[in-house]
């Protein structure tokens, strides 16, 4: 006799369950989805002592005849595809017909279904994969299946179960992600007699993340739409003021079937590039529509990972998407504003207190001209370092004593070449943004973007030398300074790294650069990229490097930190690096070491030039390592501290 024989199917189900059955919210999944695939409208999930005792999924979809009832519990049985062309177009969420098999072998298994509205439909009794009672019984509409004593059979996969609570957090995950794919569907999850969840399944997909996550994040939620010649998007993407921790707050969608795909993922954080500080995720739910040709969802024995035949291009597709839509907003985190329902109650009458302007400083030749100063103090920003700022002050207090000839040492100084000159580009930049956008205009309405202008803000004073306090109609705004310079700085040396060849100088003196033995055989395969960077590297022996040549207009005084910087950033990455990635980590480093920093002060003309430079940013809302640089306080909002509205 052979050694090799055929096993029975009872323990082929149970090995089957071991794929399939994983947990209790393995099962829960395994039934909503057949649910929803029936065509429902409306599913109850009822669970108790986290699945392990009950778990009860009614529905009102199509139901089954009897027939159908029993050879659902065979193995390999299913209603959603035919032939092995189907397994190219499948819309379905179920369709491996593994499932109910794999659940009643491990479970006691009751089942009542009926196709009709007349009262009557069948009974399905299964027991550890054995057929106990098969009768016709009265029924609702729809399919009713309750799974009891779930492993009872099993002791061994039982005794690795965790808590109630971490098995109810599976299963109420899995509903929170159904509900978002499905918002058409009713849903409701009670566990133990509580209502953990409950959707009105009118298909308004914003009012299921308020059930989720609560209506304050609800409320923060951006609308995503976008079409591609093979995929089309759709969703909601969180504003940057509201993140995570962790990435549970991100749901993907593929043609109605929640996926965990990391490219899918890492395409959305992308879009949200200095969006967001280190280590913080977005709260997101964006379905993607595509052919069902362009995906391959037999991959995984819980249907939860896929394949993409054009990834890159429904990467690149998802984080322009998300880019866009954030570059379309004002990303200024605000307080309470007053609903337009009601109208502001003053039980106070309001006193206006102003303070009359200082008179305006007069030259020898007459009034001081304002556009000479604010040019000046652009100048100044550009330059900016703490020694700048002390010979700053002492220009100021010269000016008083002499202001003829401080007059004459500003005129020298503007018209003197700085190193830094990040606003005239800004400036020009702007202006040509918005010669197109008038010709875009004048041409096709429909062509020109609407996009959101920063605020125009008033600085009224500075706090604890850090945030620059700003007003205008709308109410308060605080800026860090640091992080609004480091914006300015970053977008400048961003567009520098560019081309930074031509920027490169001889260096008189190189400077030298010591690794490690280990560290030298590594950076020199990477002198190429260094070399991209403007940055020119050559070996002098040993483990010593020389560097001769560096861009014109790296920060005055941080040269050597700037290249000691880089060069451990790509000794660190494990991944190849390419010039973009270097080019922008090197605009991030040159941007944090010219910035101003805290605790330092700055006049009143100084700050109004520091907001217009802001103003010109592409992204005056996050500084380069994602944190926020202005955030408001409305006026409704400081009304009702002071109780001015109730």
């Amino acid at each position: 006799m052979g050694i090799i024989r055929v096993l029975d199917e009872h323990i082929a189900n149970q090995i089957a369950a071991g794929e399939v059955v994983e947990r209790p919210s393995s099962v829960v999944k395994e039934l909503v989805e057949n649910a929803v695939d029936a065509g429902s409208s409306r599913i109850d999930i009822t669970i108790e002592e986290g699945g392990l005792a009950l778990i009860r999924v009614s529905d009102n979809g199509s139901g089954m005849q009897p027939d159908d009832c029993e050879a659902a519990f065979f193995r390999h049985a299913t209603s959603k595809i035919v032939s092995s062309q189907d397994l190219f177009s499948i819309r379905t969420l179920g369709f491996r017909g593994e499932a109910l098999p794999s659940i009643a072998a491990v479970s006691k298994v009751t089942c009542l279904t009926s196709t009709n509205s007349s009262g009557l439909g069948h009974q399905l009794v299964i027991e550890g994969g054995t057929v106990k009672v098969s009768e016709e019984s009265a029924a609702p509409r729809g399919t009713d299946i309750q799974v009891r004593e779930l492993f009872y059979n099993t002791p061994a996969r039982l005794k690795y179960m965790k808590t109630v609570q971490t098995e109810l957090g599976h299963v109420s995950d899995f509903i929170y992600r159904l509900a978002l794919a499905h918002p058409e569907i009713a849903f409701t999850l009670k566990h133990n007699g509580s209502v953990m969840i409950q959707t009105l399944g009118n298909e308004d997909m914003q009012g299921v993340i308020a059930a989720i996550y609560g209506t304050t994040v609800a409320k923060t939620m951006l609308s995503i739409q976008g079409e591609h010649l093979d995929y089309s998007i759709r969703g909601f993407i969180g504003k940057p003021e509201t993140t995570r921790a962790n990435r549970n707050g991100i749901s993907t969608f593929i043609n109605g079937r929640y996926v965990r795909n990391f490219t899918l993922i890492h395409a959305l954080l992308q879009g949200y590039h200095t969006f967001l500080p280190i280590n913080r995720f977005p709260v997101a739910a964006i379905h993607i529509e595509m052919d069902p040709t362009l995906v391959d969802v037999n991959v995984h024995p819980a249907k939860l990972e896929v394949r993409f035949s054009k990834e890159q291009e429904l990467i690149q597709f998802v984080e322009e998407q998300v880019r866009f839509v954030l570059n379309q907003q004002v990303l200024i985190p605000t307080g309470a504003v007053p609903t337009k329902s009601k109208p502001i109650n003053h039980i106070q009458e309001q006193l206006e207190l102003y303070r009359s302007a200082p008179p305006a400083p007069e030259s020898v030749n007459g009034n001081f001209d304002k556009e000479n100063s604010r040019k000046q103090d652009v100048e100044t920003l550009n330059r900016w370092s703490q020694a700048d700022l002390r010979t700053e002050r002492d220009n100021e207090a010269k000016r008083t004593v002499n202001p003829i000839q401080s007059t004459a040492r500003d005129t020298a100084q503007r018209d003197k070449p700085s190193r830094n000159e990040p606003v005239q580009s800004f400036k020009e930049q702007a202006a040509a943004n918005e010669a197109l956008l008038r010709t875009l205009t004048a041409d096709d309405q429909t062509l020109a973007p609407v996009l959101p202008s920063f605020p125009k803000l008033s600085p009224i004073g500075q706090m604890h030398g850090t945030y620059i306090i700003a007003q205008n109609e709308e109410g308060l705004f605080l800026i860090d300074q640091h992080a609004a310079h480091e914006r300015i700085n970053y977008e400048y040396y961003f567009e520098k790294f560019g081309n930074p060849a031509e920027a490169s100088q001889e260096l008189i003196v190189p400077i030298t650069l010591e690794f490690t033995a280990s560290d030298a055989v590594r950076i020199q395969d990477k002198l190429p990229l260094l070399e991209q960077a403007g940055v020119y590297v050559e070996p002098f022996g040993g483990n010593s490097f020389l560097v001769r040549a560096y861009p014109h207009w790296f920060p005055d005084g941080e040269e050597k930190a700037l290249i000691d910087e880089m060069s451990e950033w790509l000794l660190s990455e494990r991944k190849s690096v390419d010039v973009s990635r270097l080019r922008e980590k090197a605009a991030i480093m040159c941007s944090c070491k010219a910035s101003i920093k805290a605790n330092q002060s700055m006049r009143v003309n100084e700050m109004e030039a520091l907001l217009d430079r802001l103003a010109s940013c592409r992204n005056p809302y996050t500084c380069p390592h994602g944190r926020p640089i202005v955030i408001s306080f409305s006026t409704y909002e400081l009304e009702k501290l002071f109780k001015r509205v109730m």
